[in-house]
């Protein structure tokens, strides 16, 4: 298979370009580095800004989670092919959940994210642009309190946005446990100031709901997806909470939303074009969001949304979601959702699959990456239009895999970063791989 074409504006945007047919099904089309051996803990990073390919320095860069989920990075020299060794950036608490996000400011300087789980939000900055080299510098930026789950994104004029999950009662105890509404932060200057979404709107929250029936106030963002030429954030998001009859955190999950967001308006959007304002609330929630209604489940039992959910737009700029649920026997059921401009088509496109991450191809088609629990390797599949699904390859690893990202602005043969599967839950033990994949280049 010939390699995608790509190009990547000064912003560091990934700007997609056709791409030449997909080769026959179980033939392998990528090949796979090992940048690190036995290093990874688990992690619930979600699939954003792992790495990005610099241009100017000529190299990809990546970050990862290692033992005591501190945050490491590394590089990859296209002109010469040699990684360099893992670089410990930040302390991760012994926390899973404070897993490093990584962009390039305007300026230069590689930013490193990380929502100290409910507690605060925490940047690392490189000393020097286009590098990973010297002593980075930590700051606390206040107005992220009792952040969880970052999510960076830079627009085209350089704007940096960081969307987290704040864990209310952390900063009033009068607060529910399971109320953990979204919330922001925008940085004009490369990321040394930033306001939060209530000092930028005056609203309490930017999306999520307060006093539903059955307790699900708790927001769980699969993605988000950037698409500059529209000037939207689109998100898939699941709901989690203590159930009808108890306040308590993530014990319950159902149903699968979707919404966009103008970065210059601040406003909220539906998938039909609804102006929502700079705060949705339930109510707006429940009419205009829904892509599919799902029972009240524990999280992984028969018919609950992952944690993990995926954000992408058909070729005439429509969105469609991707997600995965339980069976009864605990296997995964895989699923797409495609908005047709009145509601929701929503569809079972195959089994057995965790599905981590897609990449756009072509206009409509998007390859899709997912995994099967035990089994190295990761399975690829081509998404049309949030609609006809199709095998393609299998990306060969050694050892299971828990976590895929498409890199941002990649440039072949790193396309895309897989974090390896760890043998335990406690992140003390680190024994994943890191393995970065891409199509060979000519």
């Amino acid at each position: 298979m010939r390699g995608l074409l790509c190009v990547l504006v000064a912003a560091g945007l990934v700007m997609p370009v056709p791409a030449a047919a997909a080769e026959p099904p179980g033939k392998a089309v990528f090949d796979v580095m090992t940048p690190a051996s036995t290093v990874a803990s688990r992690t619930d990073r979600r699939p954003n800004a792992g790495g990005i390919f610099d241009p100017v320095a000529r190299k990809t860069f990546i970050s990862w989670s290692g033992k005591a989920a501190d945050t490491y990075v590394q590089a990859y020299d296209h002109r010469t092919g040699v990684w360099t060794a893992p670089k410990k950036i930040a302390d991760g608490e012994s926390d899973p959940h404070n897993y490093p996000t990584m962009l390039p400011a305007g300026d230069g300087h590689l930013l490193i994210f990380r929502g100290m789980h409910n507690k605060r939000t925490v940047i690392s900055r490189a000393p020097f642009a286009h590098s990973l080299d010297g002593t980075w510098t930590d700051i606390e930026v206040p107005e992220g309190a009792a952040a969880s789950y970052p999510m960076p994104v830079k627009t085209v004029d350089g704007t940096l946005f960081l969307f987290y999950r704040e864990t209310t009662n952390e900063l009033d105890p009068t607060a529910n446990s399971d109320f953990r509404p979204m919330k922001y932060l925008v940085s004009r200057d490369h990321g040394k100031t930033w306001k939060n979404s209530v000092q930028l709107t005056g609203k309490r929250w930017a999306f999520g709901s307060l006093g539903r029936a059955d307790h699900m106030d708790e927001v769980y963002v699969g993605q988000l997806r950037y698409v500059p030429s529209s000037g939207r954030i689109h998100f898939a998001y699941t709901l989690a909470g203590g159930g009808p009859s108890q306040h308590k955190h993530d014990v319950y999950h159902r149903n699968v939303y979707h919404l966009s967001f103008d970065v210059r308006t601040l406003h909220f959007f539906s998938a039909s074009g609804r102006d929502l304002g700079t705060q949705v609330d339930d109510a707006e929630q429940e009419r205009y969001l829904k892509v599919v209604e799902t029972p009240l489940e524990l999280p992984g039992g028969l018919k609950s949304p992952d944690y993990i959910l995926q954000v992408g737009i058909q070729r005439d700029g429509k969105p469609f979601v991707t997600w995965f649920q339980f069976d009864a026997a605990g296997s995964p059921r895989d699923f797409a959702g495609a908005w047709n401009g009145r509601n929701w088509e929503v569809r079972e496109v195959a089994k057995g699959l965790r599905l981590h991450e897609i990449e756009q191809l072509n206009g409509g088609t998007w390859r899709v990456y997912g995994t099967r629990d035990g089994q190295p390797g990761i399975e690829t599949f081509l998404l049309g239009n949030g609609r006809v699904w199709t095998p393609e390859t299998l990306i060969t690893t050694p050892k299971p895999v828990q976590r895929v990202e498409v890199i941002t602005g990649f440039r072949d043969p790193a396309r895309i970063l897989a974090t390896g599967a760890s043998s335990a839950r406690d992140v003390s033990v680190a024994d994943g791989d890191i393995y970065v994949a891409g199509t060979p280049r000519k």
